[in-house]
């Protein structure tokens, strides 16, 4: 059992890495299948997925994070940093300079969406 676990697992990290083009050849096999050369890439997995009967993981929405959460944890990184500075910890400056810029960055995309 464990073993077509894994086969099926397997089956859909390879679905997932396939190319487009790959993804309409499998597509084109399945009769119950149309219109797939017009599709894009993720209407092409989920329509084969659920074709296969191959359940799918959904990604987790970060919703719940909201943008006022995401700048009082800069700030508190910011402080943070300020105190590897005055130790002179150069290591902990750069991991926490790179954790600022991560929640800078996904802010960013929040505000955008």
């Amino acid at each position: 059992m464990e073993e077509e676990e894994k086969k099926e697992v397997g089956g859909v990290k390879d679905l997932d890495r396939m190319t487009v083009k790959e993804l309409r050849e499998v597509a084109a096999d399945i009769e119950e299948l149309a219109g797939v050369s017009a599709m894009k890439k993720a209407e092409l997995l989920s329509a084969i997925k659920k074709a296969k009967g191959i359940k799918e993981k959904k990604a987790i929405e970060k919703s719940d994070v909201t943008i006022k959460d995401l700048k009082a944890k800069i700030i508190k990184l910011k402080e943070k940093r300020e105190e590897a500075r005055k130790v002179k910890d150069k290591r902990l400056v750069n991991i926490f300079r790179r954790r600022i810029n991560r929640i800078r960055k996904t802010s960013r995309k929040l505000s955008h969406a």
